[in-house]
């Protein structure tokens, strides 16, 4: 059936949406004639933090480009929160879901990126109470409060009448986490954070976003190069690799005894 008319797919049932907060349904996903996504099928549950491995190219970021609506799915349905996200219900139909219904859903969710997309024009407490008043539509004083929390949190009280340009890049992508949670979201998404940091500013982005994962119950999917992070903050791995994937378990079983010779391949050529 096409992928703009359809049935629901497998349309979750009031238990099992009561535990998933993300669920990919068939996905598929094509730029061109390349395949990136292969029909991929995975849930996850309200609360957990899934770590993403795998090599380049093999669908990490395409996951995370199309929970946040960047992308469009080519084929199957995404679910977050019980909702349909790629798609809306019209009757019993699930038809391609339009502008306004996606800006709706997205708010749950929240995405750091690999560059920290912070507006060089506003201050630091601009640019995270931005958001908040004109999205969410929090009073500017309530905003305000929350911001100062949140970058008391991050450990940059000091820097809210800073400027990004003022910031080292450690700093702006600890603003952009504050950013982030300043939205509330039900879901967070991190997109190999880390990687445009100096190797000495890493250690403080981990340790921000180890907080979050421990006293939060945020769920968090997080793409990432950094397998002793992934170790230490995932309930589940899961190894990607052309799209599928490859194997998934506990962060013990994946990083210390992998069933999988792919699996096995890819953590040898990274450490």
């Amino acid at each position: 059936m096409p992928a703009d008319d359809r049935n629901p797919p497998n349309a979750p049932d009031a238990a099992e949406s009561a535990d998933a907060m993300i669920r990919f349904d068939g996905v598929v996903k094509r730029f061109g004639d390349h395949l990136v996504l292969d029909h991929l099928d995975f849930t996850v549950d309200r609360g957990e933090k899934v770590t993403l491995i795998g090599p380049s190219g093999s669908g990490k970021t395409t996951i995370l480009r199309l929970l946040m609506t960047l992308e469009k799915v080519t084929d199957g349905v995404i679910w977050v929160g019980g909702r349909p996200l790629s798609h809306q219900l019209r009757g019993d139909r699930l038809v391609p879901a339009k502008e306004k219904y996606l800006r709706e859903v997205r708010k749950n969710i929240g995405m750091v990126f690999q560059q920290f997309n912070l507006f060089p024009n506003m201050t630091v407490l601009q640019n995270i109470t931005e958001a908040p008043i004109h999205v969410l539509g929090r009073s500017r004083d309530e905003a305000v409060e929350h911001a100062r929390s949140l970058l008391d949190t991050v450990g940059l009280s000091d820097k809210e009448s800073a400027h990004p340009t003022q910031l080292s890049g450690g700093q702006q992508q600890r603003v952009a986490i504050a950013r982030c949670l300043a939205m509330s979201p039900s879901v967070m998404l991190l997109d190999e954070v880390t990687s445009a940091l100096d190797p000495e500013l890493v250690d403080g982005v981990l340790s921000v976003l180890r907080d979050i994962a421990v006293t939060t119950d945020i769920t968090m999917l997080i793409v990432t190069h950094e397998m002793r992070f992934a170790r230490e903050v995932s309930d589940r791995v899961m190894m990607f690799d052309d799209g599928r994937i490859a194997e998934e378990g506990p962060p013990e079983q994946i990083f210390g005894d992998p069933r999988e010779e792919r699996t096995r391949e890819f953590l040898k050529a990274i450490r």
